[in-house]
């Protein structure tokens, strides 16, 4: 394999999001991060967005309950977000935040509260006009929701859709370690794989520059070191705030000039997740070693060299070719889920074999020319795991 570059990404364009204000970091962060937060953006009444577990079996809503009120700014909270928020929930929370009479929402969670806040925001939006309506965000997992512009929601009909906008993206965001104790150590450990799916998939995402991809070669040797960690000592603190960052750098706060979707993988998982009910980090757990694997058939020759370098930033030697090198990352993929116990099959959650075809049509949106090998590589994620 050669070792010069054919890379051709020497001319484009990086701004930073429309909306982010401030982002703090660290362990206990929280306590003095909001509120410097709020007062920036000028907020006087928050209205919790949560989901019902982390609601109801932990303590991590009510200490921010309780930062807020110790401010005199608590409005409300509204905890029936369900997992890949359905469309009733996002109805239901944006008249919580009519009736409370808050002015800004702080959501607390996964991937489900921050874009069911984000949908909230776009909703109240259409209905009430004047300025978008603003968010903080809290995540306790890694999904990295946070750091993107579009909800993905569930529509009345069970179908995963989306809304986008500049101005949806949170406008503060606080990555606390000391909040994702309490998260369940698979649907932590899942979502890290779901960064590691944001950082591997913006490799080959188009008009994305080449800074932020070597930001997300940090991100992907920070998971594969840090997740392990994490599951031998689930109480490591300083292991969980350095997959917080990581899942920053997955998915770095961008603005582009055009629409530009991450990938393979994530398409298949909104494909199979809304519909099929299962959670989005394990839809990457089950759709990104085999992804990849694909691209090595293909994807053009500057893809695979960026996924190629993964491979070298991991400390894995070349296995000599261009190729080659993308299964190998591949397989290091496949063997980091293995070993963090998150391994499953989609017979597991009951994803008919005859809806194959149809899932890899809706994810390819008529790239007929890979179909049958989509349909192939889904066939194979039958085995028990």
């Amino acid at each position: 394999m050669s070792g010069q570059s054919t890379s051709t990404e020497l001319n484009g364009f990086y701004a930073w999001t429309h909306t982010l204000e401030g982002l703090y970091y660290g362990p206990g962060s929280t306590s003095t991060a909001l509120p410097k937060l709020l007062d920036t953006l000028g907020a006087s009444k928050a209205l919790v967005v949560t989901g019902n577990s982390l609601y109801q079996k932990t303590d991590v809503v009510k200490k921010v309950e309780g930062i807020l009120r110790d401010q005199n700014r608590y409005a409300a909270t509204f905890h029936d977000i369900g997992e890949h928020s359905p469309i009733s929930g996002i109805r239901a929370g944006a008249e919580a935040f009519k009736k409370s009479g808050a002015d800004i929402i702080v959501s607390v969670g996964g991937g489900s509260p921050i874009d069911a806040s984000k949908a909230i925001i776009y909703f109240l939006h259409e209905e009430l006009g004047g300025e978008f309506r603003r968010q903080i965000a809290i995540p306790t997992t890694l999904s990295a929701a946070e750091y993107s512009i579009g909800a993905g929601y569930t529509d009345d009909a069970g179908e995963k859709t989306a809304v986008s906008s500049p101005y949806l993206a949170p406008a503060g965001i606080i990555l606390d370690a000391e909040l994702t104790l309490a998260t369940p150590e698979r649907l932590w450990l899942s979502t890290g794989i779901r960064a590691l799916d944001h950082a591997v998939e913006t490799l080959y995402r188009p008009f994305v520059v080449p800074p932020l991809k070597l930001l997300c070669y940090g991100a992907i040797v920070d998971l594969f070191k840090y997740l392990p960690k994490s599951r031998e000592d689930p109480n490591d603190i300083h292991a969980r705030q350095k997959l917080q960052v990581a899942a920053w750098m997955s998915l770095w706060p961008v603005r582009l000039e055009k629409y530009s979707p991450l990938g393979l993988s994530h398409a298949l998982g909104h494909r199979l997740g809304a519909t099929y009910g299962i959670p989005h980090g394990f839809t990457s757990c089950l759709t990104l070693a085999p992804t990849v694997k694909l691209k090595a058939k293909v994807a053009s020759e500057e893809d695979k060299e960026w996924l190629a370098g993964a491979l070298r930033q991991l400390g894995h030697p070349s296995t000599g070719s261009l190729d080659g090198d993308v299964v190998e990352l591949s397989e290091l993929i496949k063997g980091l889920v293995g070993n963090l116990g998150l391994k499953t099959s989609l017979d597991q959650y009951k994803v008919p074999r005859k809806d194959l075809p149809i899932i890899a049509e809706r994810a390819l949106g008529g790239r007929d020319e890979i179909h049958s090998a989509v349909v192939s590589f889904l066939e194979e994620l039958y085995s028990s795991p």
